[in-house]
């Protein structure tokens, strides 16, 4: 089973006292943005976000669209526990594509192109390293392992690297200023998906 995960968990204390995953972009929550681009690939035949902090106004808040919500109780200790708990709530599947849910700009058609990748694959953005990324059975079972403020990062060693800085914008949005940023570039052109 090919799977997607969206990580959302953290308090995002850089924006400030309001939300960053319920601030308003193009008419919507910015986490609802990275709901529906997983929701779109078909391919993936499972779609789990995880919350944590804010958790409840979330829930009221944003449209989950067909993705699972799984709350991570222990999110303050870091995106180790937050990616712990989604490969929990994915246990049946193979591959699990993860995107964060600040990252409103990553489009389906861009993670339909790891859903083909093996684990390990990574974007990157102008040669940055970014989200999609992809965990294989080997990277899932290392996430079981991880603690602390770290991600799946060295897990990912040796990975294919793609490039989609020409397709989409795989910026995260961590202050009132990078959403700004964001409002300023516009909406990107409507998925052909």
């Amino acid at each position: 089973m090919i799977a997607g995960l969206i990580l959302a968990a953290g308090a995002g204390t850089r924006f400030g006292q309001e939300s960053k995953l319920l601030a308003e972009l193009d008419g919507r929550p910015l986490l609802e943005h990275a709901i529906r681009a997983q929701c779109a690939v078909g391919a993936l035949e499972q779609v789990v976000v995880v919350l944590g902090a804010g958790a409840d106004e979330v829930l009221r808040t944003v449209d989950l669209n067909r993705a699972q919500a799984v709350v991570c109780d222990d999110w303050s200790a870091g995106q180790a526990a937050s990616l712990r708990r989604g490969v929990a709530a994915l246990d049946q599947a193979d591959k699990i594509v993860v995107t964060l849910g600040d990252a409103p700009r990553i489009i389906p058609e861009v993670i339909e192109l790891f859903v083909a990748q093996p684990g390990g694959a990574r974007a990157t953005y102008d040669g940055r390293p970014g989200h999609p990324v992809v965990l294989g059975r080997e990277q899932i079972e290392g996430v079981r392992q991880l603690t602390g403020d770290r991600g799946a990062r060295g897990l990912l060693g040796g990975g294919p690297l793609i490039e989609c800085a020409q397709l989409c914008s795989g910026a995260d949005v961590d202050t009132p200023e990078d959403l700004e940023t964001l409002r300023a570039a516009g909406a990107p052109p409507p998925s052909s998906g």
